[in-house]
């Protein structure tokens, strides 16, 4: 068992880590991320279809439903062109080491850019995932169709292979 501090539950997981990536963006002077509900929807959404996943950093993450998913969450497919999808994996998701993932890795370039200026979280198990919005008609993810290719590339809606988090 790691020593660092564990989640008590799944919203303090992800609420604290969206605390952390803001402090992170204020201190590089960016604008904190807002929540977007719809983009959390989608987080939640794809988590769940990871759950029984295994952890490795192989390939990306596919998702057979993706365009469901995002109808499901009230994002329009003929709307959304700009976001980033992040999955990371890791026992325990520890809270220092999910940052770190984030800030640190090849997902920074994401964090660090100025275009993203909401995020959606969702959780399940050993699965983070951040999405990231833009404020821009095609990012704003009232409406989403570039998101289904990178789970491929939406246009510019990309997901990655997963970041292991190692203790």
């Amino acid at each position: 068992m790691p020593s660092e501090r564990q989640f008590t539950n799944i919203q303090d997981e992800e609420d604290d880590l969206l605390q952390g990536l803001n402090s992170y963006r204020l201190s590089l002077t960016l604008p904190a991320l807002a929540k977007n509900k719809n983009a959390g929807c989608l987080a939640d959404k794809i988590a769940d279809k990871l759950e029984d996943q295994p952890c490795t950093a192989a390939s990306p993450v596919q998702i057979e439903s993706y365009p469901d998913l995002l109808s499901e969450c009230g994002i329009d497919v003929n709307h959304t062109t700009e976001g980033v999808v992040l999955p990371a994996c890791g026992p325990h998701l520890v809270p220092t080491l999910l940052l770190t993932n984030y800030t640190r890795t090849t997902y920074s370039k994401y964090i660090n850019d100025s275009r993203f200026t909401g995020a959606g979280l969702g959780h399940e198990d050993d699965w983070m995932v951040v999405v990231l919005t833009t404020s821009t008609p095609g990012g704003d993810f009232a409406g989403a169709i570039s998101l289904v290719s990178k789970i491929k590339k939406f246009s510019r809606i990309s997901s990655y292979p997963p970041n292991i988090l190692m203790l």
